[in-house]
């Protein structure tokens, strides 16, 4: 085990039993399961600028007092970031449901402004979050404006689609009405759900706050969670066009994805830009 880990545990009062174990789903950070003699812990090697900005994350949805489980941060430094570790078991309804109703709640949390205190990273990608107030523009400079650039100067984006994604961000007060910028977990795919025995889980945030929309498009880019989710979490009151949003706050996790992993995510862009063209 790195001295650096050794003296970040025990400075957090953790003693190490055996070495850490390498866990599999880490597509950016090592991830390391670590039995210590006062509880089982969850340890990431990464960027420390990354690190940070995922502790800062984890900190500001415990702190909303959330029903769901989040996990406490126990130690950062030196490019690791210790966590509790949760215990896991399979979805049920019921759970599914406590999910939707848990990031209602959350939702619920809500700031002057569109973005956050701070930068953080959705991945690999730096991702800006310097406030603004009105959330159509955040959106727009925030989101999709850089990333339909840079995935177009590294030759992933041809110019026709870029120009596309240009036209939705550019005419978004058509049809998107301004909001309450609510606190959203950021990069919520089903990877970063996790069910405990203790209830639902959110690991791994990328928070800021924005239209909360922006959680419920990236649990459904990747599958979907089961209808008890969608009905604990609407309450009855599911936007008419919310088609055509999945498919906006989509936009921006997908051209995350082709920049981060190649042209296979190319052909899911078009689409999703064309269903917000069509109005979903």
């Amino acid at each position: 085990m790195e001295s650096t880990l050794t003296s970040l545990l025990k400075g957090a009062g953790l003693d190490p039993q055996g070495e850490p174990l390498p866990l599999s789903g880490g597509d950016i950070a090592a991830v390391y399961w670590l039995e210590t003699r006062q509880k089982t812990v969850v340890i990431k090697r990464d960027d420390s600028t990354r690190l940070d900005g995922e502790a800062d994350g984890l900190r500001a949805l415990r702190e909303t007092g959330t029903s769901l489980l989040v996990p406490e941060v126990l130690a950062l430094g030196d490019g690791w970031l210790v966590m509790e570790a949760l215990e896991r078991m399979s979805p049920s309804t019921a759970s599914a449901a406590a999910l939707g109703e848990g990031l209602r709640h959350l939702h619920g949390h809500t700031a002057a402004e569109h973005g956050w205190p701070r930068d953080n990273a959705c991945g690999r990608t730096p991702q800006p979050n310097a406030s603004l107030a009105d959330g159509r523009n955040f959106q727009r400079e925030r989101r999709l404006l850089p990333l339909a650039r840079a995935c177009h100067e590294r030759g992933l984006l041809d110019a026709c689609l870029r120009e596309r994604i240009e036209r939705i961000a550019h005419g978004l007060e058509a049809w998107l009405p301004d909001v309450p910028a609510s606190l959203v977990h950021g990069d919520l795919w089903s990877g970063n759900v996790l069910y405990t025995p203790r209830g639902p889980a959110i690991i791994d945030p990328a928070v800021y706050c924005h239209y909360p929309e922006v959680d419920l498009a990236m649990l459904t880019l990747f599958g979907s969670p089961p209808d008890a989710f969608f009905e604990a979490y609407w309450e009855g009151n599911r936007p008419d066009d919310w088609s055509r949003r999945e498919a906006l706050f989509q936009l921006y996790p997908l051209l995350n994805h082709l920049l981060l992993f190649g042209g296979g995510y190319r052909d899911a862009v078009a689409r999703a830009t064309a269903r917000v063209e069509s109005g979903g």
